[in-house]
Order: C-alpha cells, then structure tokens, then sequence
C-alpha cells in the first residue's frame, strides 16, 4: 500500500529541517587533502606568507561550502545568475584597473585580497549553464542561449588575455553541453565552430605562451626560458624521490630552481619536497573527488542538481589533467592550475563553493513520493561515468609516467640538480713528483697556493674582507673593486697565487668563502737535461676530455715525454670544494671540503750523475763536431732500463708553467736542432757502419759467406757499372776482422750475398724499423726497407741499393735507442724492451712497475763472430781509443751519409758494450752531422763508458722497492 504524505510534509522533507543536510566526507576529505598538501608544499619552499594567505581563502571557501550546503535546488537559477552576472561585471572591470602580469591584466587588489574575476566566471557558467541545459525538454532557442552566455565571459577572459582559463571555459561550456544532453545537430555546430576558431587562439598567445608551445613542440629543454621550466620541472620530480627532499638542509635552495613552484608547477614541487607519494596522494584526492561528484550527479533529483555535480567533476579532473601533463612535459605548460593544491586564493575559494553547491542537491529519501518517477526514468547527465573512468584512468596514468621519471632518469636528473645548485672550485691533486733510481726529485710542484673567493660569502662580512686583504698583501679598495668588477656576488673570482706559507695562513683563518689550492705550476729542477724527456703538463686537449672520463674540463694533464705516459700515476684525484648558488648566480653558501688525494711518485731507472755526466759529453761533441742535433744513450744490457738519455738541443719545460710562456715557446720551436723533439727516440737517420752489426748477425744465421771464410776485399767494389769505394785499402779479411775493421768492401759482398730479403728478416728480430716499446710516447719507427716495400711506397730498389744496405746507407734509417737495442741483442743475445719507468710510490710504499722480460734470440748461440768484432774494434780497430776502459769493451763505429744535415757532413756513431764477454751497459752516441764517428762519437761514449765503471755500483743500486704484482 502506497503512502500519500501531506504537501506540508513533503516540503519539510524538502527543505531538509536539519540544522546540517548530510555531507560527502569522502568528498570533503578529499578536498581537505588536497588542500593540506597545497599548504606542505608552500611551508616546504619557504613561502609561509602564502601559505598563510592561502589558508585564509581556504577558510573563507570552507565558510560558503557550508552555507552553500543548504541551498535548495530552487535557488540554483538564482545563485547562477548573480555569481553569472558578478563575475561579468569584475570582467569588465579588470580590463580596466586591474593588476597585469606578464603581459596580462587579470586580478583586482583589495588590501591584502587578490581577486580574479575569471576564476569565478567558472562558477557563474557552471551554475547558469546547468539552470538552462537542465531542463526536460531542451529546444535550440534554450542551448543556443547558454551558448551565447558561455561565450561571452569566455571572451573577456581572452581579451585579458588569460588563454589558458578561458580554454577551461569552453571546455566548461562543452562538457555540459555533451552531458545535457543538448540537440546532437546544435552541439556539432559548436564543436565544428571551436575547432574552426581553435587555430585562431595562436595568434592570441602571449609572447611566453608562445614559447611555451614551441618548446613542447621541439622537445627543447634549453636552459633558457619555457624549455628551462620543463627541465626544472623534470628534475624536481625525478629529484624528489619516493619521500621528497623536505628533510634537506638546502631543500629551499633547491625549490628556488623550480619556476612557478607554488601555482603551475606546483605538482612538481609537491613532488620534490614531499616525495612522489604525495603526488600519489594529491593524484588519489583528484580521483576521489571525481567519482563522488560523478556519483552525487547520477542520484541528484534534478538535472539541474546533476549537472552542477557532474560538469564540476569533469572540470576538475580536466584541470588536474592539462596541470599534471604540463608539469611531466606530457602536455603544453598551459598555466591552469592543480585544484586546491596550487596557490591561489580566488580558485580555492570558487572550487570549494562550487563543491559545496555540487553536494547540496538533497538525496533522494529513503521513502519515495507518490509522483517522483522511478531512479531510472529521471533526467541525469549522460557519459559522466564514462567520463569519469577515462580522467581516472589518465590520472593514474600520469601518475605512472612520473613514476617511470624518477625510475629510469632519477640518478641523471639528481645529479643535473646538484650540478645546477653547485659551482665547484677544484681542489687540484699535488702531482706525484719524479725522481730518479736513487731519489733524487726531477720533476715537483711549485710551493705555491692558488687563492679563490665566492664574492657572495666574503662580501657579507666585512671584517672577513679585509683580513683577506691583509694576508694577501692586497689594498682592500682593490680587493673589493676586483670582488664587484669580475663576479658580483659570484660564484668564484681568482685572485693569483700566493707563497706557501701565505696559502697556509689563509686556510688556517678559515675566512667564508676563501679556498687555497695547489697551484698546477710544475717545477723541473735540471731544465733542458730532462727536457724532452720528463716532458711537461697543461690543460688537456679535447681528444683527452672525449677518451677519459676521470678528466673534466679545466683539468691538468700530462702533454708529452714521461709526464704524459704516466700521467694516470701522477694526477692522482683532484678534490673540490664547492660553493652553493642561487638561480641568480649567487654564492649563498659553502658545502663541505673534498680533499684531493696526492698521486703516486714515479721512481725513473736513470741515474742522475750520469744523465748529467751524458749531457756534457753530448753537449762538448757537438760543439767539437759541428752538428745541429745529437742523442747519447746509455742502458742496461740485460733487463733495458735507461740509466741515461741525453737530448740536444732541448728545451727547459719549465716554459710551459702553467701558465706558459707563449713567446718562450714559440721562439723555441723555431730553433735549428729541433730542440722539442726527444732525439733519441723521435729522430731517424741512417745508422752508418753500425748497421754491419745486424748483416753480420744475418751472416751468422745464413752463412751466405761463412763467418770464417776470409775473403778478398781492398779498397774498392765494382757492382754492375758502378764501383763502390771503401774507406782504405784493406787486405782479406773474415766477418770479425771486417766488423773490427769497418771493412766496407766486406760488407758490400756480404750485402750482395745476402739480399735484403734475408738482412730484413734478421733485422726485424733485432728491431730494426720497428718502435723499441719504450715507455715514451710519440717515439718513431725509422725504417728497413726491402724491394717490395719500397715499390709498395712508390719508390724504386735498385741493384746498388742492396749494395749500401750493408754499410747501413739507403733504405735504412735508425733512431739511437734502436741502435742501442740491437747492440745490446748482438752481444746478450736477448732482445730488451727499453724502459725508464721503475717503479711508483705512494705514502712509503713502493711498487715495481711491470716492464716486459727480455725475448731470447733464435740465433744466440751463432753470433759469437760479431761479438768478437767487437772487441776486436775497441782493442786493435777502429775504436782503440777505448783501450783505457776500466771494463773490456766492444764496439761498433759508424759514419753515415746525411744529406738531410744542414751542413752536408756525415753522420757520427758509436755503439759499446761493457763487459763485452757479459755485458751490463750499452753506451750509444750519435751526433747528427757530426763528421766521422771514431773522432766526434768516440769520445763521450768513452766520457760515459769511464764514468760508468768509475760509479758503478751506485749507480745501479736502488733503494728497495716490492716488485709489481704482475
């Protein structure tokens, strides 16, 4: 049985008599949230002033959600008018007096209130929007109507311009339309007419606007400008992390980079301060709010009720949308704001008004009227659960992309913030020092401090400033002028080097924003002697940047000779102090010290005594022999260490600092000699009679004439039509009187005998024409040619050419070290690799460094002969003048034709051994246009040979050293 109330019952029931209708708490927790996390976020970024400000209209909105809870459906049409035509009217008067930005004229000020008319337009539309598509039967007259009346605030909005809120009242006006179930022909119109209209909104973009949509577009992410925004929006999501950065001491340094932190990017900076679970959580409060809208929408006994509800769920799931696309760089950044949860005291206000009237449509009571039709056949909106499930789901989606943002680039976006707050004063490492066998340093450090100053830190306390003046010797006027003049207020100003003592002065007065570093001049004690070898350092070039990851741009590096083949071992790691800044450049505070570690010593196998006692010897041969460059040699015979290597001429390195002295530089360079080219390693010329060593050793192997076999020989040799001259008439003679003797006659007939095929294959095995592996770089092959690699190079071999290969002329061109090499193969017979590098040290520990164990030759047993022409050579030959050796020695002279020598004369060489019947040093000296070898060569060869056996055991002992590991 049906029950029939009275009417004045009914009007009780629909007037709601209590003092509070019922409320959505899900709804208004939800809103409650949102606006919580708004407020974190601006006490987290330092602008509690808005927050308080924000609060304020959170009050004030709380107040008319209340109030606006007891509405009756009656008052709808009424409330949408007058909030419709108030909102026209401050449009109208914004244009006018209102307050501009950015090109844009869109608030009133009153007091302490900002007022924005267009925020509260959204409310009027909503509402008499919903008052004229609400009704049962909607004609054309009807939703042409509120068309027109959606247009018209749309349109003053844009002529603000404020774009982006007038896009969200057409979306506004579209949405209710779809869900009002306006004429479907009516409604195409519309939409046909918005897509025709939409291009013509570009040219009504702001300059910034404009940007903002090219850099969407491009992808950019400059660091200028809206591409500027995006990245630092990028890097606040992926910086903040699951819990955000609210705990960070800089975390409000670090919330200084992000642009419009507390309106459009404000869910990036929630993110950032809070973690991206509070993303989630705003995110959540969205959904929530959206489908208990959506719900109050479908059970509201009016259409007019249902509408309100429903267009304010899709307006505020479209507005988190387009904010959360534009903050993840998914969408345009278009200026709309997060609900509740960016600053703005107008939009919190009309979002919770507009919510207290989408919830005060009563429910429908648990007691059916007589004449209410049934849920299903009353009016609601149509698609607003679909709607609603399709905001949910890009919401969520949204929420994933940020999510995959901080998993797949957190550790790069991390890292490019902290590189954004940070300027990095590098605290250079003190260079591991050289030194030789015994100790004694080649290669330091200046004593010297590099002083730096963050303007910013040392400018804010005066007494500071002046100390520093004091300690440094500056006068404070220009100490103060050089801190404004260079780098006002910072990041960092030089200010030049300082004496050690000075340097540890100022550290030791821990002034704010003074750091004292190693300054990265390099010292080389002994100049030009260790020149070319030690080599120098310097910035390093691009090619060392691209291939070396350790290095960074400003960094010292080794550039040639010893310092740049062990430049791993002596950088070491440089250590930085860095200085926090602000977005405007300014130093605002100092982060903890990293302290550099030193590199390792390099330990080298030369003894000094004797490198100094090579470079006279070289130094007095070339001025007795005339010639314009020259290298001496000495080296161990059994395991290749270089006990010395003396170069002329050369340069002193310590012209290169840093700083260098270009002009020192420059006129260096330009002198005869090639004086920046290490000479023993860099330079090729033809080995002269030295090179017989090598035929002989061929001669031993092939026997092409037994080495016994004594054979005719005289002064000259005819070859074909050409006569080949000796340098005397010379009686028969075998292979170890001919190598004694320099008996070129020999050595044409051996050459012949031979052919270059097999002096090549030999050669080969003893280095000739292959680098010695020494441990220096840029060191040169030379040359051993045969007749296919000279026609392979476009040249010809002739039948004469393998005549002078056997003398050492022709297709053959040595560097000293290579001929060192092969003298120590002949008479050991085992082939050493050359090194200089004997060991590194760190703290009081050293380590050998790994050389390579010396190649046994095939033909060891064989070259008995060539050794006896050795000694032969240095006892009743062409090198008697080192008869006086203490040690018995074997040698080898040589007297090479030159004609790339300035002066035309001949190439002087000399090659020894000592002991010759168990060798422990090779002595090699060749003095490029030096004349004949016996009398130019000869004598610092014995100068050295004499010195050796005069120090020999200092010179090789060493101090103890673990032997490397490998």
């Amino acid at each position: 049985m049906l029950t029939v109330e009275t009417t004045t019952t009914q009007q009780r029931r629909w007037r709601d008599p209590r003092p509070w209708p019922s409320i959505d708490l899900l709804a208004v927790l939800a809103a409650g949230i949102l606006v919580a996390l708004g407020e974190l976020n601006l006490v987290a970024i330092g602008e509690t002033g808005l927050a308080v400000h924000q609060l304020v209209a959170v009050l004030g909105g709380a107040v008319l959600l209340l109030l606006l809870l007891r509405v009756r459906a009656s008052s709808l049409p009424l409330l949408g008018s007058a909030a419709y035509a108030v909102a026209l009217v401050l449009l109208l008067a914004v244009l006018v007096k209102g307050r501009g930005a950015n090109g844009a004229q869109r608030w009133f000020s009153l007091g302490l209130l900002d007022l924005q008319p267009s925020e509260l337009a959204k409310l009027g539309v909503l509402l008499l929007l919903a008052h004229l598509l609400g009704q049962r039967h909607l004609g054309w007259r009807r939703a042409t109507v509120a068309v027109v009346a959606a247009a018209v605030p749309a349109a003053l909005t844009l002529r603000q311009p404020d774009l982006s809120t007038a896009s969200m009242l057409v979306l506004l006006t579209l949405v209710l339309l779809v869900i009002g179930r306006t004429p479907v022909a009516l409604l195409a119109g519309v939409l046909g007419t918005v897509a025709l209209i939409a291009p013509l909104g570009v040219h009504l973009l702001q300059p910034y606007q404009a940007a903002r949509l090219n850099a969407f577009l491009s992808g950019s992410s400059s660091h200028t400008g809206p591409g500027w925004a995006m990245m630092q929006a990028h890097i606040a999501v992926g910086w903040g992390g699951p819990l955000g950065r609210a705990h960070d001491p800089l975390h409000v340094l670090i919330a200084s980079y992000l642009p419009a932190r507390e309106s459009d990017l404000a869910f990036a900076s929630l993110v950032e301060q809070w973690g991206l679970l509070a993303g989630a959580a705003a995110v959540a409060s969205v959904i929530v709010l959206v489908w208990r809208l959506s719900l109050a929408s479908r059970r509201a006994p009016t259409l007019q009720g249902g509408l309100v509800a429903a267009g304010l769920a899709l307006l505020l799931g479209c507005e988190t949308v387009v904010s959360i696309g534009g903050n993840l760089g998914a969408l345009p950044l278009a200026g709309v704001p997060f609900p509740f949860l960016s600053y703005g005291g107008t939009v919190a206000a009309v979002h919770l008004a507009a919510l207290g009237l989408a919830l005060a449509s009563p429910k429908e009571s648990s007691r059916r009227l007589l004449w209410m039709p049934p849920r299903w056949l009353r009016p609601h909106p149509r698609l607003i659960r679909l709607g609603a499930i399709v905001l949910a789901v890009q919401l969520a989606g949204l929420c994933g992309f940020a999510w995959h943002l901080q998993h797949s680039k957190g550790d790069e976006l991390r890292q490019a913030g902290q590189f954004e707050i940070s300027r990095c004063v590098p605290a250079l490492a003190p260079r591991g020092i050289i030194t030789d066998r015994h100790g004694a340093p080649l290669a330091t450090n200046a004593p010297e401090g590099e002083v730096q100053v963050a303007p910013g830190m040392l400018q804010a306390q005066p007494f500071a400033e002046r100390r520093l003046a004091t300690l440094t010797g500056l006068d404070p006027a220009d100490l103060h002028r050089r801190l404004l003049d260079e780098h006002p207020g910072g990041p960092t100003v030089k200010l030049g080097t300082v004496a050690a003592p000075v340097g540890a002065r100022i550290q030791s007065s821990h002034l704010p924003g003074v750091v004292v570093t190693q300054a990265p001049r390099r010292v080389y004690p002994y100049g030009p002697m260790l020149g070319p070898l030690l080599g120098f350092i310097g910035l390093a070039p691009r090619e060392d940047l691209d291939d070396r990851p350790d290095l960074r741009l400003g960094s010292y590096v080794g550039r040639s000779g010893l310092e740049r083949q062990y430049d791993a071992l002596l950088r070491g790691v440089d250590g930085s102090q860095c200085f926090y800044v602000n977005p405007g450049n300014r130093t605002v505070g100092q982060a903890p010290f990293v302290p550099p570690v030193p590199g390792s010593n390099l330990r080298l196998s030369l003894d000094l005594g004797l490198q100094q006692e090579a470079t006279r010897a070289l130094a007095d041969a070339l001025r007795a022999g005339g010639g314009d460059q020259g290298a001496a040699v000495v080296m161990d015979a059994q395991n290749g260490g270089i006990l010395a290597m003396a170069s002329l001429p050369a340069y002193d390195n310590n012209m290169f600092g840093p700083p260098g002295d270009v002009a020192a530089i420059t006129s260096k360079g330009e002198e005869p000699g090639s004086p920046m080219l290490e000479h023993a390693t860099q330079i090729a010329v033809p080995p002269g009679s030295t090179f017989k060593l090598v035929v002989g050793a061929a001669d031993t192997v092939f026997g092409a004439i037994p080495p016994d076999e004594v054979i005719p020989t005289g002064y000259t040799y005819t070859f074909g039509d050409h006569v080949y001259h000796g340098w005397g008439s010379l009686p028969p003679q075998n292979l170890t009187q001919a190598i004694g003797w320099s008996n070129d006659v020999y050595f044409y007939k051996l050459a012949v005998a031979l052919g270059p095929e097999r002096i090549h294959e030999i050669g080969s095995q003893l280095g000739v024409g292959v680098p010695t592996g020494i441990d220096l770089p840029g060191e040169i092959a030379g040359l051993l040619g045969t007749p296919e690699s000279t026609t392979r190079a476009g040249g010809t071999w002739y039948p004469g050419t393998s005549v002078i290969l056997g003398i050492g002329q022709g297709e053959v061109a040595v560097t000293p070290l290579q001929n060192a090499r092969w003298t120590a193969a002949v008479t050991t017979g085992r082939l050493v690799t050359p090194h200089l590098g004997l060991a590194f040290e760190s703290g009081r520990r050293a380590t050998g460094l790994p050389a390579p164990l010396p190649t046994d030759l095939p033909f060891a047993a064989r070259l008995g002969p060539v050794k006896d022409g050795m000694r032969l050579a240095a006892t009743g030959g062409t090198a008697t003048f080192l008869r006086d050796v203490p040690l018995p020695t074997g040698a080898k002279t040589g007297t090479a034709e030159d004609p790339s020598t300035p002066s035309g004369d001949a190439d002087a060489w000399l090659t020894a051994a000592a002991p010759i019947d168990h060798p422990e040093v090779v002595v090699t000296v060749m003095v490029r246009g030096g004349g004949e070898g016996h009398s130019t060569a000869g004598p610092p060869a014995d100068q050295l040979l004499k010195h050796y056996a005069a120090h020999r055991d200092p010179i090789v002992s060493t101090a103890p050293y673990r032997p490397h590991p490998g």
